[in-house]
């Protein structure tokens, strides 16, 4: 799995690392079981702190791609099907876009509200 970052983009670091590995999962790159590089050697091989790193496996966490394992490190669950790893890495494209637009949280419901309404 290839992880890269942009150090200029107003995407917060820990969210690049997490969306490479969201479109690792969507595109069936990495399977379940597999394990996820180290935080610390993934941080020192990208430049950054390993917190960063730390901070996107956590994401990757709670949305149920990965589990954190004591002694084992962050490894791909077989929960989610890639399927909704591409949606999820879409709904946060989609929310980066809003704030960029200055859109508040409920303007931007509001218009999945009428999408999903639309059909």
């Amino acid at each position: 799995m290839l992880f890269r970052v942009d150090p200029t983009s107003t995407v917060p670091l820990g969210d690049q690392i997490a969306a490479c590995v969201r479109r690792s999962v969507a595109r069936g790159e990495v399977a379940p079981g597999e394990r996820l590089p180290a935080a610390r050697a993934l941080a020192d091989s990208l430049g950054v702190n390993v917190h960063t790193v730390l901070r996107g496996y956590q994401q990757l966490r709670e949305e149920g791609l990965i589990e954190l394992r004591r002694g084992r490190g962050a490894v791909v669950t077989g929960g989610v099907p890639p399927h909704r790893a591409r949606l999820l890495e879409r709904v946060r494209e989609v929310a980066a876009d809003a704030r960029e637009l200055g859109m508040t949280e409920e303007e931007l419901l509001e218009l999945v509200r009428g999408a999903l309404r639309a059909g």
